[in-house]
C-alpha cells in the first residue's frame, strides 16, 4: 500500500503520447474524452487516468495519469468542469482530495487533501458550493465547503445513519453506499446498503452548518442491499439498483423528494447467480436503463422505460471483463463503457439508440482497477 500521507506531497506522474488520433482533434468533436478512477492498493493502478477515444474507430489513448493517489475509486467535476475531486478510499484514514483540472489536455493538479470523517468513502458528488462523499464502512454522508481556488474545507457536516438489517455479513451496520442529487439539485438521496432504506435529504446551499436535513426515507426489500440509483431527466423516477440480490427498483420521486416504490423488477435471471449489482445508469435520451452486475456473472442488463417509467427487460450479455464496476454512456448516445475492476480492462460498446441493445467493439482500454467513469 502507497504511504498515504503521499497525498499532500503529490507528484503527478504524467503521460502524454505524441500526435493525436486520427478524426480526434480538439475542435473537430470527432473523440470522447474520458476520466477513470482506480484502486491503487495490491494493484498496479497508479491513480486517476485520462484518456482520448476516437468516435469513429473506438480507439484510444491515454492522455494522463496523476499518480501516487491512493485508491481514487471515485470521482467527480464540479460543475463547470474546471475542477475534478475524489476520494482517498483508506479505512479510518480516508481522505477527499480536490484537483485543477485542464479539459484539453487532462492534466490534473492536486490543490489539497482533506481526512474525512467517512470510513472508505466510495462515492462522491459535487455542487458549485460543496462537495460530498457517501461512507461504506462507517455509514455516514459528510459535507465539505468548495473555497474560491476550488480547494476544499475541513468537514462541515457529517451525518451518522443507524440500523441494520437481514444479511448477517453485509447488513449488520449501515453501509452508505451512494449520495447523489436530484437534477434540479434541492435533494440529495443516500443509498444505504446495510440498511435497506434510500434516504432524502434537503440540500440548503447558504446555511453554514446545517446543509443537509431530512426529508423523507423509504425501506425496499429486506436484504436486497440498496447501492447506486439513478434519475430520469425530470426527476419524478428513480432507478435503484440493490447490489445484494439483483433488483432494480423503480421508485416515483415528488417535488418535495417523497417517494414510493412502482415497480421491482432484477438483473438476476438464475436463483444459483452469485451477485454484486453494481452500477446503473439511463442512456442521454431517458429511453433506457443500464445495470451492471459482477458475483459469478460479469454481465450488463439493458431495459427499456415505458411511458409510465417502469421497466422492460430488453437484453442481458457479457461485460468483457471480469468485475463490472461503473460504466458511461457517450453523451451522443453512440458508445457505452465498462470499468471492469478484476481484469484491469475498459470495455467499448457501439449502442444502437433505437433499440438499446449493445455490441461489442472487440476494443478496450488497459487500464488496472478501474472503479468509476466519467466521459466529459
Amino acid at each position: 500500500m502507497k504511504n498515504f500521507f503521499s497525498l499532500v506531497l503529490y507528484t503527478a506522474a504524467v503521460s502524454v503520447l505524441a500526435g493525436v488520433l486520427p478524426g480526434c482533434t480538439d475542435t473537430s468533436g470527432g473523440c470522447y474524452k474520458m476520466i477513470a478512477g482506480t484502486y491503487t492498493g495490491n494493484t498496479a493502478g497508479e491513480g486517476i487516468y485520462v484518456y482520448e477515444v476516437n468516435a469513429e474507430t473506438g480507439d484510444a489513448r491515454q492522455l494522463f495519469v496523476a499518480g501516487n493517489i491512493i485508491n481514487p475509486s471515485y470521482v467527480a467535476l464540479s460543475p463547470d468542469k474546471k475542477y475534478l475531486y475524489a476520494v482517498n478510499e483508506f479505512g479510518g484514514r480516508s481522505a477527499v482530495s480536490g484537483f485543477s483540472f485542464d479539459r484539453r489536455t487532462g492534466a490534473l493538479q492536486l490543490l489539497n487533501a482533506v481526512s474525512t470523517p467517512d470510513a472508505d468513502p466510495c462515492y462522491i458528488s459535487v455542487t458549485d458550493k460543496h462537495v460530498i462523499t457517501a461512507g461504506y464502512t462507517s455509514g455516514s454522508i459528510s459535507v465539505f465547503g468548495r473555497l474560491g481556488d476550488g480547494s476544499l474545507s475541513p468537514v462541515r457536516q457529517v451525518i451518522f445513519h443507524t440500523g441494520k438489517s437481514i444479511d448477517t455479513v453485509r447488513q449488520q451496520t449501515p453501509h452508505l453506499h451512494q449520495a447523489i442529487f436530484t437534477p434540479d439539485g434541492r435533494h440529495l438521496l443516500a443509498c444505504d446498503l446495510g440498511t435497506d432504506k434510500i434516504t432524502a435529504y434537503r440540500y440548503c446551499a447558504t446555511d453554514a452548518t446545517r446543509i443537509l436535513t431530512a426529508a423523507d426515507s423509504i425501506t425496499v426489500k429486506k436484504g436486497s442491499g440498496p447501492r447506486h440509483l439513478a434519475f430520469n431527466a425530470r426527476g419524478d423516477r428513480a432507478y435503484l439498483l440493490q447490489e445484494l440480490d439483483g433488483t432494480v427498483t423503480v421508485l416515483s420521486v415528488d417535488t418535495d423528494a417523497g417517494l414510493a416504490i412502482l415497480q421491482e423488477t432484477t438483473v438476476s435471471m438464475d436463483s444459483d447467480t452469485g451477485n454484486g449489482a453494481a452500477a446503473i445508469h439511463l442512456s442521454p435520451d431517458g429511453r433506457f436503463v443500464y445495470a451492471t452486475n459482477r458475483g459469478t456473472v460479469d454481465n450488463i442488463t439493458c431495459f427499456a422505460i415505458r411511458e409510465n417509467g417502469q421497466l422492460e427487460w430488453v437484453e442481458q450479455l457479457p461485460a468483457g471483463g471480469k468485475g463490472p464496476r461503473d460504466f458511461t454512456i457517450t453523451p451522443d448516445g453512440r458508445y457505452l463503457f465498462i470499468a471492469n475492476q478484476r481484469s484491469g480492462n475498459i470495455t467499448i460498446f457501439k449502442r444502437n439508440q433505437h433499440t438499446g441493445k449493445l455490441m461489442p467493439t472487440g476494443k478496450e482500454i488497459a487500464c488496472p482497477a478501474p472503479v468509476c467513469l466519467v466521459v466529459y
